[in-house]
């Protein structure tokens, strides 16, 4: 029975380290496709991070495609994308305390819903490509308009600057919307 044991906990152990193994090697080629960006912007002693995976466009029908109208979208790839601020905010007139955000996105051809979540996600959907935001975790939810591009954006990014104003940026293929904030 002993002899038994050993045998079951040693093929335990094998196939745990296989399954690790597997686990890194998959991230890793995701990664690959949709690398890592951080976005970093201070001004004074004030501070915004964002963190978030850059999927490609590679001739694909994005919005309204491959990130379906109307729906709840990661607003990235792999992991779920996150906002950070040193110092409280205001987002179309309402207030976003300091602290880390999860960002999620329901695109619309004239408008987007931006939602800044409390709660950290490991990956940002389920098995079946469904976002996992849990709404009762919404800190914030603003409405903005849809801009489109004159050239075509290969990368999704986000960019936070003062151009004209304060805001964060967020860009895939001809479509770019705006998020307008301000220290409070």
């Amino acid at each position: 029975m002993n002899k038994v044991l050993k045998r079951i906990l040693i093929g335990v152990g094998i196939l745990a380290v296989i399954l690790f193994i597997a686990s890194r090697i998959l991230i890793s080629q995701t990664k690959k496709a949709s690398p890592e960006d951080l976005v970093t912007y201070t001004q004074g002693d004030k501070k915004v991070e964002v963190f978030y995976c850059q999927p490609s466009k590679k001739g694909r029908e994005i919005f309204g495609g491959l990130v379906p109208y109307g729906e709840v979208w990661r607003t990235g790839a792999n992991e779920a994308s996150t906002f950070e601020i040193s110092h409280d905010i205001i987002v179309e007139g309402e207030s976003l305390p300091a602290g880390k955000y999860t960002l999620w996105t329901i695109p619309n051809p004239s408008q987007w819903t931006v939602i800044f979540n409390s709660k950290m996600y490991g990956w940002g959907v389920n098995f079946s490509e469904e976002a996992q935001r849990e709404a009762e975790h919404d800190a914030l939810t603003v409405e903005v308009p849809v801009q489109q591009t004159s050239n075509v954006i290969e990368l999704f990014t986000i960019e936070v600057d003062e151009n004209p104003s304060l805001g964060m940026s967020l860009a895939w293929d001809q479509t770019m919307v705006r998020v307008p904030f301000s220290w409070k």
